[in-house]
């Protein structure tokens, strides 16, 4: 199918979940590869993998950076600025910053693309970097006329109900990538450990003692639970004993709406609101007895990183959406016409280890930025506090039991 394939570059201009959810595709195409005949070559046409690129959004980079299924991240810098840095560019200006990017991209000579975003932008690079095989999905090619003459193969079109993690996993796989091992992880560096352990001492935590990290917040403030349910459940933790850390992006009104839950909270949090990059919120995740929080990029590092995972949906599916969990994945028993291990449209489900709480009504999953575009979620303003509260209790004492067994 394809002849001599060396380097690939994947196109994932998309969120930072998106990109961490891409790890089993780039497995495929890297080295999980399904011979074809009896010869040894692959799918790629050789016997030695492909270097693999990602082209990704700037801002997200830090999902791939140091693994070592990725031989190069390139960030994408959507509204390139003046010389000054801090003037956007006219529309002529945007247009010739963006043309000269993909002028550098065809200096590299890749041998494929593979689109995994979707969109026209995605689509027109592909078919400017000059690579002769151009992989895409026919799901995406909705947009401009004539979008689908840019790609030279394209994939069929993946059920509504799959995970976004299988769905970029089928597109590869379509063409003989494949690849048994469906985990997703991220990588940290030491310098990323030595500063969240210090981080941690300073707060009073103990090398190896437990606790629950709290996310809370969105950057769409609109799959955000109320104040008054997350005070409640953090209270209740911190009854228990166990300390919870509370972090946040660094956009003010995340900020804001986690200090407006510490002010509810009738005990006294770790208060990290802001403090974190990405790699330090991985490196927190992995140390926690437990990861609670809402439909967020955290929350799909923290189950990257192996932590146990709560979390809050509202207009999201989990089917497509919900926190992976690489244990789960391994020993998952896959039936061909499963596409997601989150089966169900809502409601609470479980998969491995970690829990996802949703109401159960007709009119969820909308994928709406609120109802009737108020940017308000009524199905999270109405979710039980105490159900909530359940589930993380549960979990934390299923770990606390199987520390006290070993």
């Amino acid at each position: 199918m394809f002849k001599d394939v060396k380097k690939i570059l994947v196109i994932k201009l998309r969120h930072i979940g998106d990109v961490l959810l891409t790890v089993p595709a780039l497995r495929a195409l890297k080295g999980g590869i399904t011979p074809l005949s009896a010869s040894g070559k692959t799918s790629y046409g050789g016997t030695t993998p492909p270097s693999v690129s990602v082209l990704v959004n700037s801002g997200t980079e830090e999902m791939l950076t140091g693994n070592p299924l990725v031989d190069e991240v390139i960030p994408f810098k959507r509204g390139i600025k003046g010389e000054g840095g801090d003037t956007p560019l006219g529309i002529a200006g945007r247009v010739s910053g963006e043309l000269s990017f993909v002028r550098e991209i065809r200096k590299r000579s890749f041998d494929m693309t593979v689109d995994l975003t979707g969109g026209d932008r995605a689509a027109i690079i592909g078919f400017l970097s000059g690579a002769r095989y151009r992989v895409g999905c026919a799901l995406d090619c909705r947009g401009f006329a004539g979008k689908r003459l840019l790609y030279t193969h394209l994939a069929k079109r993946p059920d509504k109900r799959t995970h976004t993690a299988l769905r970029d996993l089928g597109v590869v796989r379509e063409f003989g990538f494949d690849t048994p091992d469906l985990s997703v992880d991220i990588y940290t560096s030491a310098e990323d450990d030595v500063y969240v352990d210090g981080v941690l001492k300073n707060a009073g935590i103990a090398a190896g003692a437990g606790f629950v990290h709290a996310h809370p917040t969105s950057r769409w403030l609109f799959k955000c639970w109320t104040d008054e349910g997350m005070a409640h459940v953090l209270d209740a933790i911190q009854k228990t004993g166990m300390r919870v850390v509370i972090t946040t992006g660094p956009a003010e009104p995340e900020v804001k709406k986690a200090r407006a839950i510490i002010s509810r909270m009738k005990t006294a949090p770790v208060d990290l609101t802001g403090a974190f990059k990405l790699k330090h919120l991985a490196c927190l995740s992995r140390r926690a007895t437990l990861f609670f929080g809402v439909d967020s990029a955290p929350m799909h590092i923290a189950a990257a990183t192996g932590a146990r995972v709560v979390s809050i949906f509202g207009p999201s599916g989990a089917f497509d959406w919900g926190p992976w969990d690489n244990d789960g994945a391994r020993t998952w028993k896959r039936p061909p016409e499963a596409n997601s291990p989150y089966p169900s449209r809502n409601g609470v489900q479980r998969f491995g280890k970690n829990v996802v709480i949703q109401k159960d009504w007709d009119c969820i999953p909308c994928g709406h930025d609120g109802c009737d575009g108020s940017k308000k979620s009524r199905c999270l303003d109405e979710l039980d506090k105490d159900l909530a509260l359940g589930a993380v209790m549960a979990a934390i004492e299923k770990i606390v039991n199987r520390d006290r067994e070993s």
